[in-house]
C-alpha cells in the first residue's frame, strides 16, 4: 500500500509550507509557499549563510540609511530563498508582500512589482512566482490590479466566505484558508476539542472549494496552515494543500487507505453566487469575529517577523 502521502499526491497538489530547502527536496513537492515567520527560520538555517551575506551586501548598496538598507537586504534575501526553492519544485513559490502594507492598496501594487523585477534581476523565473498578499479589501483590489498584469498572486491570511468571495470576483489565481488557525480560535472560543470532519476550519475550505467549483470560478483553493493530519486527510481532493515538513513526515510514515472528500465535477453547494461590494464585505467581515481577529492577528503576527529579520540584517549592517 502507498502511504499517505503518496495517495494525497494523486488526488490534490501538495504543496511545501517551508522555507528549508533540504525539507522541500526531501518530500518533493510540486510547488513550495513562504512567509516571513518562514523565511525568518530559513535565515538561521546554514544552507543559506552565503545568501544572507550577499543580502546584506545588496541592502548596503542599495542605501546610505541603514534601516531601508535592511529593508532592501530583507527583500533580497526573501527573493534570494525563493530562486533557491525554484531550483527544487517544478511549480511555483509564493513570496509575500511586507504585511505593513496591508491596508494600503498602491503601495502593495509597487511592492509586488518590485519583487517580480528583484526576481527577474537575479535571474530567477518570474513566470513561476505567487505573490501572496493578505486577504484585506485593500491587498484583494491590489490583486485586482496585478493579475490584470500579468502578475498571480495568492490571496493569504483567509479565514472568511466573504473573503473568499471577494478574492474570486477579483480574479486572483489563488488562495489561502488558513484551517489550523480557525480551529485554534474556535477551541478557545468554545473550550473543547473538535473531531476532524466537524473542524471548522475543514468545513471553511470544503465551503469555499464547492462555492468556486459550482459558480465556476478559477480561482485555485489551497487549504493552509494545518494543526493535524486529520484536517488535511479530511480535505484530500482539494485543488492544493501546503502542509508543513512536520505533518509532511507524519503522512509518510502511515500506510493507511486515504479517502478522497472534495471533487470538483460534483461541488455539494447551497450557496447563491453573490458579488460583494466594499460595504457588504466590510460588514461580513464585522459579523465574523473570528475572521475579523484572525486576520488582525495574522498581520500582526507577520509583521513582528519581518521587523526581527530586518532587525538581525541591521546588526549585520
Amino acid at each position: 500500500m502507498q502511504n499517505q502521502l503518496d495517495q494525497l499526491k494523486n488526488m490534490t497538489k501538495v504543496v511545501a509550507d517551508t522555507g528549508d530547502i533540504e525539507a522541500i527536496r526531501r518530500y518533493q513537492p510540486v510547488d513550495a509557499t513562504t512567509n516571513p515567520s518562514l523565511i525568518l527560520k530559513a535565515a538561521q538555517l546554514p544552507a543559506y549563510k552565503a545568501l544572507v551575506d550577499e543580502a546584506i551586501a545588496f541592502g548596503r548598496n542599495g542605501s546610505k540609511d541603514k534601516a531601508q538598507s535592511a529593508r532592501y537586504a530583507c527583500d533580497w534575501l526573501t527573493v534570494g530563498i525563493g530562486k533557491e526553492i525554484q531550483q527544487v519544485v517544478p511549480g511555483v513559490v509564493s513570496t509575500e508582500v511586507d504585511a505593513r502594507l496591508s491596508f494600503d492598496t498602491d503601495a502593495t501594487i509597487q511592492k509586488a512589482r518590485q519583487l517580480i523585477d528583484l526576481y527577474k534581476e537575479l535571474g530567477a523565473d518570474s513566470n513561476r512566482v505567487l505573490i501572496k498578499i493578505a486577504s484585506t479589501w485593500e491587498g484583494i483590489r491590489a490583486a485586482e490590479v496585478l493579475e490584470k498584469e500579468g502578475v498571480r498572486c495568492n490571496l493569504t491570511l483567509l479565514f472568511s466566505f466573504a473573503q473568499a468571495q471577494a478574492c474570486a470576483d477579483a480574479g486572483a489565481y489563488l488562495i489561502s484558508p488558513f484551517v489550523g488557525r480557525i480551529l485554534d480560535w474556535y477551541k478557545k472560543a468554545e473550550s473543547r476539542d473538535f473531531t476532524a470532519s466537524e473542524d471548522p476550519g475543514v468545513q471553511s475550505v470544503t465551503r469555499i472549494y464547492n462555492y468556486y467549483k459550482q459558480h465556476g470560478y478559477k480561482t485555485v483553493v489551497m487549504g493552509a496552515s494545518f494543526r493535524n493530519t486529520g484536517e488535511i486527510i479530511e480535505l484530500a481532493g482539494c485543488d492544493c494543500l501546503t502542509i508543513a515538513p512536520d505533518l509532511l513526515d507524519q503522512l509518510e510514515s502511515t500506510e493507511k487507505p486515504l479517502e478522497q472528500k472534495l471533487f470538483a465535477d460534483s461541488p455539494s453547494c447551497s450557496d447563491d453566487k453573490v458579488v460583494l461590494d466594499e460595504a457588504a464585505f466590510r460588514w461580513a467581515m464585522n459579523e465574523d469575529a473570528m475572521a475579523t481577529e484572525k486576520l488582525a492577528e495574522g498581520i500582526r503576527n507577520f509583521t513582528a517577523d519581518q521587523l526581527k529579520l530586518e532587525e538581525q540584517l541591521l546588526d549585520a549592517l
